[in-house]
């Protein structure tokens, strides 16, 4: 197929585009619906489904929405700065503990 988009007109290159967007959308569901198949067939030769594979490919806690971790300690001067002690220490965390104060003195 051999098109001289030189030749065309404004309206003729537009319907083109417009066709090709429709012909990708369509090539695009095709290749999907066939490595679906693929995939599906490939899982069964080893005695899985593709769910399962799916399920083990992501953490244990896939699937599971991510809550938030409870704060074990609390700064004495404010009560709102709270930490869950994870991650990096914060400030008043790192300033209470070089004034001598213990970890089991800041938990909540």
């Amino acid at each position: 197929m051999n098109i001289d988009l030189n030749t065309m007109s404004h309206k003729d290159l537009e319907k083109l585009l417009i066709d090709v967007k429709a012909a990708i959308k369509t090539a695009q569901v095709r290749d999907r619906r066939e490595a679906l198949k693929a995939a599906e067939k490939a899982a069964a030769e080893y005695g899985f489904s593709l769910d399962e594979l799916a399920g083990a490919a992501g953490s244990k806690k896939a699937g599971k929405a991510k809550r938030p971790s409870t704060p074990k300690y609390a700064n004495p001067a404010d009560a709102s700065q709270t930490w869950t002690g994870k991650g990096r220490q914060p400030k008043w965390y790192v300033e209470a503990l070089e004034s001598g104060k213990t970890p089991a003195d800041l938990e909540i």
